[in-house]
């Protein structure tokens, strides 16, 4: 069990700059590794960070869930990802901005439409048009994942003007955002990740 789990009080009165350090000091043991993988882009990589093994954690969900509602600014109606890996991202921010009592809901984005029903691309609260919508995403490497997202909710008439990451691997998903006219931020660069765990 996680140190963090047997006081999760603690884990409720830590301010941003500790809850950064503890969600750090998490990624770096339990999603980090070290090896020859593929990337989901095709591209080789010495290393490779698979977040749901913090994201889908008790004590990382809270941590995520306080950090990342804290970086949403006032107007945000809802936030958004591309399943799977932003699924717990998004449940976690909607659950800790209800407990923070300025509940958001949350939106998950399918990579195919539905098969049956709906065949919606997106499944969560249907939502006033314009609304201000922020994706998240667990790691950005080429970007394209949660630019997916963006234009999903874009092409079903909502405000995406922002994508908020856990971990930004700096190999051009920035780039692309920002040539999107997108504004990007996330928590942590590979570096730091890398810096901690070595």
């Amino acid at each position: 069990m996680s140190d963090y789990l047997k006081n999760t009080s603690a884990l409720l009165d830590a301010d941003f700059d500790d809850l950064r350090q503890i969600l750090l000091k998490l990624i770096a043991k339990y999603a980090y590794k070290e090896g020859d993988f593929v990337l989901s882009s095709g591209a080789s990589s010495p290393y490779y960070i698979n977040c749901k093994q913090v994201t889908l954690r008790a004590d990382g969900a809270l941590v995520i869930g306080r950090l990342l509602c804290n970086l949403l600014s006032e107007d945000t109606v809802a936030v958004a990802g591309l399943t799977l890996g932003a699924d717990p991202i998004v449940s976690a921010v909607s659950l800790v901005s209800a407990l923070e009592n300025k509940p958001i809901p949350g939106l998950i984005i399918r990579k195919k439409p539905k098969g049956h029903g709906t065949k919606a691309y997106i499944e969560g609260p249907s939502l006033e048009p314009v609304a201000k919508v922020v994706v998240l995403e667990d790691v950005v490497t080429t970007g394209k994942s949660a630019l997916q997202a963006v234009e999903r909710l874009q092409d079903a008439g909502y405000q995406v003007t922002e994508i908020i990451s856990l971990v930004d691997r700096k190999q051009g998903g920035a780039e692309l955002y920002q040539s999107q006219g997108l504004k990007f931020r996330a928590l942590f660069d590979i570096t730091e990740v890398q810096g901690y765990a070595s």
